[in-house]
């Protein structure tokens, strides 16, 4: 195989950042993770603190310390015939989150109604939403306070529908680039809590930004861990095939496993797909056979290539994003 753009220390690395004016994300969702304040944008409704606010006029104080340190926490979903895919799992993993920070008894109990609420105001069955929980506007000080009001937001976008009549937010397959950026060691920041400090994930894109070229953009960086294992995305989840097995980095590494990526392993279970989970090299997921990225809005999004070297888009990637469909097709829709 001939080597392409790469993060390795050899090499160099390639791609964009979303939302400038070259991307390569080849999507309609601002890289996956959200939407721009464009003028569509500024006509919804966004949920904050209860109230239904113009999404201009959306503002939190700047003493919230979701601003100040990035002490909060988020979940992205995506919202299917007017309900939400997989609340149950979301809503535990933001309370299990919050918990690591030290305010999970501080998330509104309420949150679905919120979301329920904010989907009706906008008028919107098919949605990207967003629901975020910071600890609120405390002193600014970097200790926090034991008391804890919360400041809850509900942000929402339109998406096409899902399921076997949908159409994905891609418009092709992922360019994905390796980046030097390592994913932080949990031991220094929980990975399995899905917090505001995104930086990890910022730094890995605007390495793909400062690398692009005319020719050449990626739509996605994989991270590795310090000790060079692949990790993840910086805003996705990991698979490829290789003879047949399906393989996805362990959650003993430091990474966030997804609610798409666990609803995957569930499908590939389901049909008895050989599956394994580890530790794996920058030289494993280039001479896959095919590869894929999950996450809430991408859904199943195949790789087209991987620092520059083709992957095929294989038939487990096709069958398990067929499956996928399947099920949000008989859940959301039937």
């Amino acid at each position: 195989m001939s080597d392409g753009p790469s993060g390795d220390g050899d090499r160099t690395a390639g791609g964009n950042d979303p939302g400038d004016g070259s991307s390569g994300e080849g999507d309609r969702t601002a890289g996956g993770e959200g939407h721009d304040g464009d003028g569509e944008s500024d006509a919804l409704l966004y949920h904050v603190d209860g109230d239904l606010v113009p999404a201009g006029a959306a503002t939190v104080p700047v003493r919230d310390r979701g601003f100040m340190y990035g002490d909060a926490v988020f979940e992205t979903l995506r919202v299917y015939g007017g309900d939400p895919f997989e609340w149950a799992a979301h809503r535990e993993r933001l309370e299990r989150s919050a918990d690591r920070l030290g305010f999970g008894d501080a998330v509104p109990g309420d949150l679905r109604e919120r979301v329920a609420e904010t989907l009706a105001a906008n008028d919107l069955r098919e949605a990207y939403c967003k629901v975020s929980v910071s600890r609120g506007v405390q002193p600014g000080k970097l200790t926090p306070d034991p008391e804890v009001d919360p400041t809850a937001v509900v942000y929402v976008a339109p998406l096409p529908r899902g399921g076997v009549e949908g159409d994905p937010v891609w418009d092709g397959p992922a360019t994905v680039q390796t980046v030097r950026t390592r994913r932080a060691p949990d031991a220094a920041l929980p990975a399995d809590a899905k917090t505001h400090n995104y930086l990890n994930g910022v730094l890995a894109r605007l390495e793909l930004r400062r690398a692009a070229t005319d020719e050449y953009a990626a739509d996605e960086a994989v991270m590795r861990t310090v000790d060079g294992h692949l990790a993840e995305g910086a805003t996705s989840n990991l698979f490829f095939v290789d003879g047949g097995v399906l393989k996805t980095p362990g959650e003993d590494l430091p990474l966030l496993p997804g609610i798409t990526r666990s609803v995957v392993l569930d499908l590939a279970e389901s049909e008895e797909f050989p599956v394994e989970t580890g530790r794996y090299g920058v030289a494993d997921l280039r001479e896959a056979d095919e590869a894929f990225l999950t996450n809430s809005t991408w859904e199943l999004r195949p790789v087209g290539s991987v620092d520059g070297i083709d992957l095929p888009r294989g038939p487990m990637t096709r069958l398990l994003a067929r499956l996928f469909d399947e099920r949000v097709e008989r859940d959301h829709y039937e």
